[in-house]
């Protein structure tokens, strides 16, 4: 059986992984030309809504 501390452990790592990994999606999709997926914008905290106008 997991102690808390194990377990907060892991839920911070899960975390940083999903955030890091929609970060580095999010990106690539911007530099191929294509529109991100909606979930890599939301985990990081992104409207998908508002996506498009972000820049002009």
């Amino acid at each position: 059986m997991s102690t808390p501390r194990k377990n907060k452990f892991f839920a911070t790592l899960d975390t940083f992984v999903t955030v890091f990994g929609s970060a580095a999606s999010v990106s690539a999709a911007v530099e191929g030309g294509r529109a991100p997926k909606a979930k890599h914008l939301r985990n990081l905290g992104i409207n998908p809504k508002d996506f498009p106008s972000i820049g002009h």
